[in-house]
């Protein structure tokens, strides 16, 4: 069954068979990022985390572009010392992301369960970051990826300079965000920008979270965690939470299913509690 709500006029989501479909929802002005929109990207995160049966999200943009990046309004106001982001009226948060763009895109690598980004037209600046928060990114090949902000003579604020260098290497995200040059969905897929390309990324995305979300929900979920560890903490803590999480799994219900399913030759049945 699916069901539809608007987070706000700004992004929409759809559940459907654990498959939360997330849209940016300001065609008529690219996507781009005013308080409206990161307030909405991060409620809607956050409500996502314990939202009941979510497997997998797919992130995407009404119209032809993913996010062109911050509201032209916003660089106006820049010019006058002010920044509008600090408007979004925004709860505190207990995670390492503090200022509203970094919550707008780093909410989405916070979430439990994967996250899919499937990016055409336009990723610029800001609307690249917030990519960069899924797990996945599957983009058009005529997609156009920019880290832009030095070209208005600013910096990444929205977590770029950090989880950007993870992707590509840190002489690649350096050249990158010094040049402020635009990227194309086939070199992104070739160095590490994007995880591959597809003409209907947005299809393909949802193909892709099909897949995922047939799998144990406790093991999907396991699984990112354990590899988010990955050169983020050393060897002993991440093969002890190796073993923390299989000792969890071995014998569970969902466990026991995806055995009894596989020998059956079956759908399998799993719960999300």
């Amino acid at each position: 069954m699916a069901s539809t709500s608007d987070t706000s006029e700004r992004v929409t989501v759809t559940l459907a068979d654990g498959i939360a479909d997330v849209r940016l929802n300001r065609p008529e002005k690219r996507n781009a990022l005013d308080p409206a929109m990161f307030e909405a990207l991060v409620t809607t995160g956050e409500r996502l985390k314990s939202e009941p049966g979510v497997r997998v999200v797919v992130l995407s943009g009404e119209g032809p572009d993913f996010c062109a990046g911050l509201d032209f309004t916003s660089f106006r106001a820049m010019r006058d010392g002010q920044r509008l982001s600090a408007l979004a009226q925004l709860p505190p948060s207990d995670g390492p992301a503090q200022a509203a763009g970094q919550r707008a895109a780093y909410v989405w690598a916070e979430l439990p369960v994967p996250v899919i980004a499937a990016l055409r037209g336009n990723a610029l600046g800001g609307g690249l970051q917030i990519a960069l928060g899924a797990d996945i990114r599957i983009v058009a090949p005529d997609a156009r990826l920019s880290v832009f902000e030095v070209a208005w003579g600013l910096v990444p604020d929205m977590t770029g300079t950090q989880l950007l260098p993870e992707l590509v290497g840190r002489d690649v995200a350096k050249e990158l965000t010094l040049t402020a040059r635009i990227v194309g969905g086939e070199e992104a897929a070739r160095i590490g920008l994007a995880t591959r390309t597809a003409p209907d990324p947005l299809a393909d995305a949802l193909a892709l979270a099909g897949q995922i979300a047939q799998h144990s929900p406790h093991a999907v979920r396991a699984a990112k965690r354990l590899l988010d560890l990955g050169g983020r903490t050393d060897l002993g803590t991440g093969f002890a939470e190796e073993q923390k999480e299989i000792g969890a799994l071995i014998g569970s219900a969902n466990q026991a299913e995806a055995v009894a399913a596989r020998f059956e030759k079956r759908a399998p049945r799993f719960t999300d509690v």
